[in-house]
């Protein structure tokens, strides 16, 4: 491994390549601006990521004359380049990814990462983001990682050689904060009716934001929980510290959390350092259906962005715009739906900030369908829980329009009376 500046390491970049560069909280910022810093010596580079953080500015003028995004997740970041500018968006499951790296559909010339320092063995860890990186790695021709003492040595499978990497430069920089914001009336209401969901025993998928951590607080007196996520953030360390998640029923990885994400605060990042309890898997695994289900009453809890009266769920995009991703929504919805008493779980709130019902008669124009009607098991709002397995169109709007925000009821009373072959909606 050939340790030189940020600048000397990105040399190694040839015009035509195509480049992935880690993401979340392990995103390589040294090794970003570096590149970037030669934009005026290259053209034509592709750049392949999922969720990274920092402020991208590969998608602005004038690096995005050389530099053109193939996002597989769109975060805050990239969103307006891919909606408005000359970025891509490559629908997938998260689970699935690997095979765009493992079968040469999406050769990487060049892999950007960010590791911790070697051990004695030679050994650097991948931090709090393996997901899709190891594959990454191991399929890249040159891999590039930027050295950082400050990154966490977690365990599982994120552990990778120095005769991996082909160049590296050293950096001491905090890895990135996600800061977790304050819990709004609504999202406690809605943490409330997911925890009684929640059956003693459930190994447990969540997401990032107000509404996951607004469940786990409300799971104190529940017993013998477990963990196996796509990600998971600082809302479970009070559940460890006193002894409800356990995973003591997990069927697989019993005791183990399972995840291939993480991130949150300095103190999550701590707690996954050298901790064996925290196994860090690629999402190939994490998110493969055939290994959720063999654990007990998977409950996987998931959000959407608008959800119509036959319960087709959009949680990636506002109408046209591509707001986020597929992810791994679908792979756990599945999971948890073949799992022994499995609940999937869709959680939002009943309206959105502007107070438009996000339950609605039909998606916008434009929106795509990222849970299909028929995946769909449980919706949650602060108004309580449509159960939607087994029920026909007309059942489903009724248990939906239940939910509803109070003021959008009766509107969407009258369109469903007119959908459903005038049949009687009433609710009441």
């Amino acid at each position: 491994m050939k340790i030189v500046s940020s600048s000397e390491a990105l040399q190694a970049v040839r015009s035509g390549d195509r480049i992935f560069i880690q993401g979340a909280a392990m995103t390589p910022t040294a090794l970003i601006d570096a590149l970037c810093n030669r934009y005026n010596e290259l053209e034509n580079i592709e750049l392949v990521q999922i969720h990274t953080e920092g402020d991208a500015r590969y998608t602005r003028s004038p690096y995005n004359k050389t530099f053109r995004v193939n996002s597989l997740f769109v975060g805050g970041n990239v969103r307006q380049a891919i909606n408005y500018e000359n970025a891509d968006y490559t629908p997938i499951f998260l689970s699935e990814i690997h095979l765009l790296f493992r079968r040469n559909i999406l050769p990487l010339d060049v892999a950007l990462i960010q590791v911790s320092p070697p051990d004695k063995h030679g050994y650097c860890s991948l931090g709090t983001s393996v997901d899709v990186t190891l594959p990454a790695v191991q399929t890249a021709k040159t891999v590039i990682a930027q050295i950082n003492p400050m990154v966490p040595r977690t365990h599982g499978d994120g552990i990778i050689h120095i005769s991996q990497i082909h160049i590296a430069t050293e950096t001491v920089h905090p890895i990135f904060i996600k800061e977790v914001p304050p819990l709004t009336d609504t999202d406690i209401r809605i943490g409330k009716h997911v925890a009684a969901l929640i059956e003693d025993g459930a190994t447990l998928q969540m997401g990032i934001g107000s509404i996951p951590n607004a469940v786990l607080s409300n799971l104190g007196n529940h017993r013998r929980l477990g963990i196996h996520t796509e990600m998971f953030t600082d809302g479970i360390l009070p559940l460890i510290e006193s002894g409800v998640i356990t995973g003591e029923e997990k069927a697989i990885k019993t005791g183990k959390i399972v995840t291939c994400f993480a991130m949150g605060s300095q103190k999550l990042y701590d707690f996954t350092d050298d901790n064996p309890l925290v196994h860090f898997k690629e999402a190939a695994y994490t998110n493969d259906t055939a290994i959720i289900r063999r654990n007990p009453r998977v409950t996987a809890i998931n959000s959407a962005i608008e959800i119509d009266l036959t319960g087709q769920v959009c949680a990636d995009t506002i109408g046209g715009m591509q707001y986020s991703g597929v992810g791994g929504q679908m792979d756990f919805i599945r999971g948890a739906a073949l799992s022994e008493r499995g609940k999937p779980i869709i959680a939002m709130p009943s309206t959105t900030r502007k107070g438009e019902s996000k339950i609605v008669a039909m998606l916008k124009p434009g929106a795509g369908v990222t849970t299909t009607r028929a995946h769909v098991h449980y919706v949650v709002t602060e108004y309580g829980v449509a159960h939607l397995f087994g029920k026909n169109l007309m059942e489903r709007a009724k248990a939906l329009i239940r939910i509803a925000h109070p003021d959008h009821r009766e509107s969407l009373e009258r369109i469903a009376f007119d959908r459903f072959s005038r049949k009687s909606i009433s609710i009441d």
